[in-house]
């Protein structure tokens, strides 16, 4: 599959966004017009440099208003196109986009349509020029692709095609079967964009919420099946208006763009595999059966579990006193490396002790459990994620990492039937591991959330979901002190890997908002990025109200929940009031649905970082979302208590 992008889709020059495209591994480009117009590059350096990267020049665009107009309108619009032939002519470039009419449209007659479509396609003709035609989705006349498809066919002319564009179709609803039994001689050009399902005018959803592929919510991977199916051979190219992505670093951008279109292609071809036609079916498995090759990523099984997760600070007094008198233990050093091992029967946290001395603490590293390391490794790298090289000793666990969008370090462990982890033998003996043992509190690894910065957001969601096989699901929003705090949960389907990724307001610091950094020690358990959100663990127990009296009997301050939120749960529950006295004398937080009950606490923040208890009662597949508010509320009250204070 031919990869392309349009430049409007990054930040930065025409120059600096061809050279991202171009390191991003994409095979061509469109120019949008305002890119050239802006740029002092001549057309003549502009078509040498795209030769000098390898990057060929796909798509002029756009070129708006044509059609449907009078005959005095028509003969300027005639004298306008003619300049931009004579223009791509200098750049090299075959293949305009011409839109369907908006603003200047004031006769609505498809003859007349086809009579000035025809008279562009034969100038376009005489300068070797090609005139995709897209049915715009707010066009005034024309805003539906197989009446943009029927035009081309009328007016029968070899200079001109349709251009098929997603967003167009899709944000539409339009079904997109019929692109099937187009002639693929008559499609010019596929751009697409993927978009969340917003309730607002076309027009702005499309100016500014488009997405890449896999970080919206459009059935792409149909669309694709169905153009590759008709026979299309030439680019599939990303055309996405998004303030975020224009605003963001053009190198990363164009990554994450490149990573969609490997996700796409292979998405598209599953959708075949899965949905044959007939004939198809018929033919079996195994053969090529459309011009188009889609090209596959290693395949490999969603992770089975957590392994590990791995905490950094500076200091490390608070984290040790706050696993201990949650009741986990300690399991000693690394014999090689400044981590310390907790453990908590299957729940187990690095304690990274070689942070920057003004590092705030922060989760560093994820482990999970896969079926076959090197294999998911090998698939993350074909999507563009950067390598974490860690280093070992002859006799220690090689981990296959690579970094995440927001710099957390991903590592990929060998799962086992029970549980276990071979690693953990790498760590010396040590008094004082009351978590560890058969007669210890047992746990697992509930949850992680994690935070994402503003930019990063959609490019994190598309990451998890291509690299690590996890699911998006239906995502939040969630009140609190500093503002709106958007969560998407990415889970696997038999939940037993729950990621939480949050996109939250910058905590405010004395002296101003934080400043993001980021940055990798290359090492399992040694990571250094910085962090300006709140995030946590979440640790699931069977008995939460038993942990809670042992976490008080060591020592635990809990946080104070205030008496108004017991009132609200027994209005809204009508529980015991025996068990609510005991919520409430423990500062337990309590949700129930029609499947099962959620009880849970949280910690005090250590940096950026707390931890959370739970117990899942029934099928409760929920994070107590009803509490998020109130959770918010405490930790903001407590922090600014410690601040006056200090």
């Amino acid at each position: 599959m031919r990869t392309g992008i349009a430049t409007v889709c990054l930040s930065g020059t025409l120059k600096e966004k061809m050279q991202a495209c171009a390191i991003a591994g994409f095979d061509g480009i469109e120019i949008f017009e305002q890119d050239l117009v802006t740029t002092s590059l001549s057309p003549e350096h502009v078509r040498s440099m795209a030769a000098d990267l390898g990057l060929t020049l796909d798509l002029y665009q756009p070129f708006r208003d044509f059609d449907s107009v009078p005959e005095e309108l028509l003969a300027a619009n005639l004298r306008r196109a003619e300049a931009k032939f004579r223009l791509m002519s200098r750049l090299g470039m075959d293949t305009i986009l011409v839109c369907s009419n908006v603003a200047t449209a004031s006769i609505d007659d498809d003859e007349l349509r086809a009579a000035q479509l025809s008279r562009l396609a034969e100038l376009a003709g005489g300068h070797g020029v090609k005139v995709a035609y897209e049915a715009l989705a707010w066009g005034k006349y024309v805003n539906d692709y197989e009446h943009a498809h029927r035009l081309v066919e009328l007016v029968d002319h070899p200079n001109l095609g349709t251009c098929l564009d997603s967003f167009h179709i899709l944000s539409r609803d339009w079904d997109t079967a019929p692109i099937e039994g187009f002639n693929p001689e008559k499609v010019f050009f596929v751009q697409v964009a993927d978009a969340p399902k917003l309730s607002m005018d076309v027009l702005s959803w499309s100016r500014h919420y488009r997405v890449f592929p896999g970080e919206g919510q459009f059935q792409l991977a149909k669309f694709m099946g169905h153009v590759v199916r008709a026979g299309y051979t030439g680019p599939v190219s990303l055309e996405v208006f998004n303030d975020v992505f224009r605003q963001s670093d053009v190198e990363r951008t164009a990554v994450d763009a490149m990573r969609s279109l490997i996700w796409l292609e292979e998405q598209s071809a599953r959708w075949l595999e899965a949905n044959p036609t007939p004939a198809e079916a018929a033919a079996g498995p195994g053969r090529r059966r459309h011009p188009m090759e889609l090209a596959t990523l290693p395949r490999v099984a969603e992770p089975a579990g957590f392994n590990f997760a791995e905490v950094r600070a500076a200091d490390t007094g608070a984290l040790e006193t706050l696993l201990g008198q949650l009741g986990f233990g300690f399991n000693g050093r690394h014999r090689t490396k400044n981590v310390q091992l907790w453990t908590m029967g299957h729940a187990r946290v690095i304690i990274n002790e070689e942070a920057p001395a003004a590092a705030e603490t922060a989760i560093a590293a994820v482990g999970f459990d896969v079926d076959s390391p090197v294999i998911a490794a090998a698939r993350a790298q074909q999507l563009k994620a950067p390598a974490v090289p860690r280093k070992s000793q002859a006799d220690e666990e090689v981990f296959q990492g690579f970094a995440a969008p927001d710099s957390t370090e991903i590592f990929l462990c060998q799962g086992s039937p029970d549980g276990t982890a071979a690693w953990v033998k790498e760590f010396g003996t040590a008094a004082g591991t009351a978590g560890t043992g058969a007669a210890g509190p047992q746990a697992v690894i509930d949850h992680v959330n994690l935070a994402q910065p503003w930019q990063h957001f959609d490019e994190a969601v598309l990451f998890y979901t291509s690299a690590l096989a996890l699911e998006p699901q239906p995502y939040a929003e969630v009140a609190s002190p500093t503002g709106l705090v958007r969560s998407q949960v990415m889970t696997t389907r038999d939940r037993g890997v729950r990621l939480v990724l949050n996109l939250a307001p910058l905590l405010q610091q004395e002296g101003g908002p934080e400043s993001a950094g980021t940055g990798s020690s290359g090492d399992a358990f040694a990571g250094t990025q910085r962090r300006t959100y709140q995030e946590h663990i979440a640790f699931a127990v069977d008995d939460l109200v038993a942990t809670a009296r042992a976490a008080r009997g060591r020592g635990l301050e809990f946080l104070r929940i205030p008496a108004n939120y017991y009132e609200d749960l027994d209005a809204r529950f009508d529980l015991d009031p025996a068990f609510l006295a005991t919520l409430s004398e423990l500062n337990l937080l309590y949700d129930r649905d029609a499947d099962g009950e959620f009880l849970h606490f949280y910690t005090a923040t250590v940096g950026s970082v707390f931890f959370e208890m739970v117990e899942r009662r029934g099928s409760y597949d929920g994070y107590g979302a009803p509490n998020a508010p109130v959770r918010h509320a405490v930790q903001y009250d407590h922090l600014h208590q410690l601040k006056l204070t200090a």
